[in-house]
């Protein structure tokens, strides 16, 4: 091989390893490239329950965990908490859910990831996704008939807080709304009583029995929410652990309650029963006292709070009733709700904490009656 052959040789292995190392160089950047492409495994904070509560939950019943998230397909949503709701009938859940469900609840959630042109980007919802952060809602979930567990669009809140979508523009303010237009029916000068008052129903109950023309009565558990019953309107406002029940009602109402909305049942409402008036309505909306109740009651058990001779003589009657039962008038419940908000005529208090993993601790103060108004989480 002459010297000029050795040389050529030698250029051109040298050509083929730059061209070598520039493939290699152009592949593992192409790789870096694909990899950041490709979306990230999400996880989410979820709370569980991990132990059936006796009594009054505990902290122990519940266990805070990290979930994989699975992948946005078509149709599907991936949603991110904003903020999440707290409320008393989660304690009966609790009684039903298999352990290790994820605990049941609403939050306002906002569309991270989309392949549904319903729900874009940016939008929210109020949606049943649970005590989680960061949620995958498929096209089915999405799709379904069941109320209960169907995505809902906010109404146009024209300022107000998004937060107002878990309570008084929300269930509890529809649950308000037709359980006393609806069910109990006032007409202006009878009497309404709202046992549970100061809560996130029976708050907007007195409020807009008020617009109605009525005169209210209220009872609450605190003297603080006392204060804020006569606030928004009660003509005549109790602390139930302060004075009987019946003593209150004969000085209130001589002439008898003609609406009663019973959030609480139990004693206290079995202490109404004799002030109801001739024809008088009653509509069950909750039965707090006694959700955390240990033992199961027997089957034909006389424990109820509804005494016959009451019921009987007085023709009362008495009707429970459900949210969902109003699904076709929902929108429209909402935006009568908000109208009335931004009127004035309608205020409302929040109980906010900050913070996921207080999701327990404020679910154990709602039960307790802590707060005033709707308890709200921000994650």
């Amino acid at each position: 091989m002459t010297l000029h052959s050795l040389g050529l040789y030698m250029c051109c292995i040298t050509l083929q390893e730059t061209l070598d190392s520039e493939t290699a160089y152009r592949t593992q950047v192409g790789s870096r490239r694909r990899a950041k492409a490709t979306p990230s495994m999400v996880l989410s904070k979820v709370w569980k329950l991990s132990r059936r509560p006796v009594g009054l939950p505990s902290i122990r019943d519940f266990t805070l965990v990290e979930e994989q998230v699975p992948p946005c397909q078509a149709g599907d949503v991936i949603v991110q908490a904003e903020c999440l709701s707290v409320d008393p009938y989660m304690r009966n859940k609790a009684k039903i859910l298999p352990l290790g469900s994820t605990m049941d609840g609403g939050q306002v959630a906002r569309v991270i990831e989309s392949k549904n042109a319903e729900w874009p980007v940016g939008s929210f919802m109020v949606t049943q996704a649970g005590w989680r952060c960061t949620t995958h809602l498929s096209l089915e979930k999405l799709q379904t008939t069941d109320f209960w567990q169907k995505s809902l669009q906010l109404p146009d809140m024209r300022g107000l807080p998004m937060s107002l979508g878990l309570g008084t523009l929300g269930m509890p303010g529809n649950s308000a709304l037709f359980g006393l237009t609806e069910i109990l029916r006032p007409v202006a000068g009878e009497t309404v009583l709202v046992s549970g008052a100061a809560g996130a129903v029976g708050s907007v109950v007195v409020q807009i029995a008020k617009i109605k023309g009525c005169k209210v009565i209220g009872f609450a558990g605190a003297d603080d929410k006392v204060d804020w019953l006569r606030e928004i309107g009660a003509d005549h406002a109790f602390n139930y652990k302060k004075v009987k029940v019946g003593e209150a009602l004969r000085q209130a109402a001589p002439e008898k309650i003609n609406c009663y909305f019973d959030n609480v049942g139990g004693s206290f409402t079995a202490s109404v029963m004799p002030h109801m008036a001739f024809g008088g309505r009653v509509a069950v909306c909750g039965a707090i006292s006694g959700y955390n109740k240990q033992e199961e009651e027997e089957e034909g058990a006389m424990t109820g709070c509804f005494k016959d001779s009451d019921v009987l003589w007085n023709c009362l009657r008495i009707r429970g009733f459900m949210f969902f039962e109003f699904a076709d008038r929902w929108m429209e419940g909402l935006e009568q709700l908000r109208d009335w908000v931004l009127e004035g005529k309608i205020k409302y208090k929040e109980h906010v904490v900050n913070g996921f993993e207080k999701m327990p601790d404020t679910f154990i103060g709602v039960l307790k009656g802590e707060y005033r108004g709707k308890a709200i989480i921000t994650p």
